[in-house]
C-alpha cells in the first residue's frame, strides 16, 4: 500500500518560515513527479510546486522566490521550505505525487484537492499565516 504522509503546518506569523515535509512508503519518488498543491476555502486547488521526474522544480507565479522544494531521495521524502509566509498563503496543503507522469505541469489548477487525476495524495497539513 502506498501512503504519503506530511508533517510540518501549523500557525506562524507573515513574515514566518515553516517546512513541510512529505514521506512515502511503497513508493519512490526517485524517477517519478511530485507535487505540492493548496486549497483555501472556497478556492480551486492550486500547485504550489512540483517536481519532474528528472529532478527539475517548478513553482507557481505567486511563490516569487520565497519557497523551496527538494528531495531527500535516500530518506524518500520531499520538503517545502516556505519563507516569508503572509496571510495568503493559509491554506490545506498536499503533497501528491503520480507513478506514470514525468511532469505536473499540465495540472496547475484543479477543481479539489486530492483529485483524481493524480495517483497519491498526502492526508493535508493546515498551514495558518497571521497579520
Amino acid at each position: 500500500e502506498v501512503k504519503l504522509v506530511e508533517s510540518g503546518g501549523g500557525s506562524v506569523q507573515a513574515g514566518g518560515s515553516l517546512r513541510l515535509s512529505c514521506t512515502s512508503t511503497g513508493f519512490t519518488f526517485d524517477g517519478s513527479t511530485m507535487g505540492w498543491y493548496r486549497q483555501a476555502p472556497g478556492k480551486e486547488c492550486e500547485q504550489v510546486s512540483s517536481i519532474d521526474s528528472d529532478g527539475r522544480p517548478h513553482y507557481g507565479p505567486f511563490v516569487k522566490g520565497r519557497f523551496t522544494t527538494s528531495q531527500g531521495r535516500a530518506e524518500n521524502t520531499v520538503y517545502l521550505q516556505m519563507n516569508s509566509l503572509t496571510p495568503e498563503d493559509t491554506a490545506v496543503y498536499y503533497c501528491a505525487a503520480h507513478s506514470t507522469m514525468t511532469s505536473m505541469q499540465g495540472l496547475r489548477l484543479m477543481s479539489q484537492c486530492p483529485h483524481p487525476w493524480l495517483e497519491f495524495w498526502g492526508q493535508g497539513s493546515q498551514v495558518t499565516v497571521s497579520s
